[in-house]
């Protein structure tokens, strides 16, 4: 029987060090290049980012917390050994008509009480019978155990609101470095046949010097683009807690589509539906139960106690032979009654019940954060739909004016100027279009985030 228990004991132990391990330790890396969707990406970044794994900590902490808490209600059990040495003992004036009568009243003689060694070892026993703090605590522990589960959600949401901005950032530099090295090869390539027209004499030098400038204006944009794209995958590893050595490949595409898709799509939400305000309410019942604590203090409380020793005293240091020890075994409750504490409880009552009226005020202040954070997210998504819908649509007729321009410049009816004029726009509109693509993949993030859909 014995160890069934010891076995049952070593594997609540083993568990508790498992699960801290697994808290602790991020996921192993594969070698060599891994290709991520945004999906695996995040879920990637909930085993390993450091924000979580620390949060998880902190929920292991307070599990450990909570057993500490269970211990008050479970007997105190300790043993104390003491061994004294008097080499000189204290004595002590006695009258000795006490203990002889044929001795004159007041005749004084020094009496030493005690011996040379004292060797005294004893258990002592304490047990909770009702003390209203114990109780407060130990119907705590829910709250608290649900207050630090809450706050690994709310870093696992905001680790996610990261990555998520972080994939996609990367994914439309991507796209616009694509669109840029499109219309570096097309220059070029007009570069190329306006140098040959100026072997031929058709053409000024002053026209294949403009198309030059702006052939390496645009390769000085993709230089710029690249570096961009590969900030962007730095800044994604580290929101994923990936080593910044580890290849990185993503296999998601970006459309416009994709990111207007599903963003009306918001019935049923309630302010349960967020994170932060799930902590404020679990945090109020936090600050009730503190407040129920103070005002129990008032209450008495009632402690079993035992005590159980042997002790023995000599002249002669003989502890190894076969003596007697003498035994004793004592036992009892302690009744505490509170009366009067310098109204200290009074106050700590008035303080709790202040952080309780300020829960209900963080509460009230959420509702409103969330409403707003909703209102604005709304219209900045679709501000920015609209924007990107416009920019696409002027990056296609800055397209065509390119091209027909381009036609016009080739059979010789058009300038390089004109040319110039037309690639600038183009690149401008691109430039726009980037932008807007990035204000939209930013403003959806934070709109699902709003809506409790992360």
């Amino acid at each position: 029987m014995q160890f069934k228990w010891k076995l049952i004991a070593l594997t609540g132990m083993m568990m508790q060090l498992l699960t801290y391990a697994n808290a602790q330790q991020p996921a192993v890396i594969p070698e060599g290049n891994v290709r991520f969707t945004v999906k695996e990406a995040v879920d990637y970044a909930l085993v390993n980012q450091y924000a979580v794994r620390n949060a998880k900590l902190d929920e292991l902490r307070q599990l450990a917390v909570n057993k500490e808490v269970s211990g008050l209600a479970l007997p105190q059990v300790s043993g104390t050994g003491t061994f004294q040495d008097n080499p000189i003992i204290q004595k002590q004036l006695i009258d000795a008509s006490n203990f002889d009568p044929s001795v004159p009243k007041g005749t004084l003689v020094p009496f030493a009480f005690g011996l040379k060694y004292n060797a005294v070892g004893n258990v002592d026993l304490n047990q909770v019978l009702f003390d209203p703090s114990v109780l407060v605590a130990l119907q705590a522990r829910k709250t608290l155990e649900d207050l630090a589960r809450k706050g690994v959600k709310k870093s696992e949401i905001d680790v996610k609101t990261e990555v998520y901005k972080a994939y996609y950032n990367v994914l439309a530099a991507d796209k616009a470095q694509k669109i840029l090295e499109e219309s570096v090869l097309r220059m070029e390539k007009t570069l190329n046949e306006t140098r040959e027209t100026y072997k031929n004499g058709l053409v000024e030098k002053l026209d294949v010097d403009r198309l030059v400038v702006q052939y390496n204006n645009l390769k000085s944009e993709v230089v710029r683009i690249r570096n961009v794209r590969e900030v962007g995958l730095a800044a994604l590893k580290f929101q994923m807690g990936m080593p910044m050595k580890q290849q990185l490949e993503l296999t998601d595409t970006l459309s416009t589509e994709a990111l207007t898709a599903g963003i009306d799509d918001q019935q049923g939400f309630t302010y349960n539906s967020r994170i932060e305000y799930q902590l404020a309410e679990v945090q109020k019942k936090a600050n009730e139960y503190n407040l129920k604590r103070y005002r129990l203090e008032g209450l008495p409380s009632l402690n079993a106690f035992g005590q159980a020793g042997v002790s023995r005293a000599s002249n002669t240091f003989n502890y190894f032979q076969q003596q007697l020890w003498y035994g004793y075994v004592a036992w009892g409750l302690n009744l505490r009654i509170p009366i009067f504490s310098g109204l200290q409880r009074k106050r700590k009552v008035d303080q709790a019940f202040i952080e309780v009226k300020r829960s209900d005020l963080q509460l009230e202040n959420t509702r409103h954060a969330i409403d707003l954070e909703q209102t604005s997210s709304s219209t900045n998504l679709r501000n920015n739909i609209t924007t990107l819908e416009n920019q696409e649509e002027n990056m296609a007729l800055a397209n065509e004016v390119y091209k027909t321009t381009n036609i016009k410049y080739k059979e010789g009816v058009g300038s390089s100027l004109e040319m110039i004029t037309a690639e600038t726009a183009l690149l401008e509109s691109q430039n726009n279009y980037f932008t807007a693509l990035f204000n939209v993949i930013i403003s959806r993030v934070d709109y699902l985030k709003a809506y409790g859909k992360l």
